[in-house]
């Protein structure tokens, strides 16, 4: 009996060390492909085709390319075909809710990711500030 009890929480254990580092290339792929700039075409037309197409199924779509949130989702499937991970259930409610808690998790860290970027930004702005005063 405390046997079995051991081997459930290391399987725990396990999904839940799963489910945060599974979550970084998710957070990885779809803030790159989002934000960053060597898709900057791609967004670009993404934006363009999201806000000017007559149809709202295509508007929707090309929105998904646009919007790191959305764009986890699709990432995240991918993913659970790729690694067949799953939390707390071996079927298809073990997908379901491995799928959310992966979106969720990738989410906080993008928050995180954009919230260091923006400080290093501020940071290097008023270092260059500062060293124009100098020069003056």
């Amino acid at each position: 009996m405390v046997f079995a009890c051991l081997v459930n929480m290391t399987t725990i254990s396990n999904q839940i060390t799963s489910l945060f580092i599974i979550a970084l290339p998710i957070a990885c792929i779809a803030w790159t492909v989002t934000h960053e700039e060597i898709f900057g075409e791609l967004k670009n037309y993404c934006v363009k085709c999201s806000e000017q197409s007559k149809s709202l199924v295509k508007r929707k779509f090309f929105y998904l390319f646009t919007c790191e949130y959305c764009f986890s989702h699709y990432v995240t499937i991918l993913m659970l075909i790729i690694t067949k991970y799953h939390l707390l259930f071996d079927d298809w409610r073990g997908y379901l809710i491995a799928g959310f808690s992966l979106v969720w998790i990738a989410n906080i860290y993008m928050s995180l990711y954009g919230r260091v970027r923006i400080d290093l930004k501020k940071e290097r702005i008023e270092t260059e500030l500062m060293e124009d005063e100098k020069k003056k």
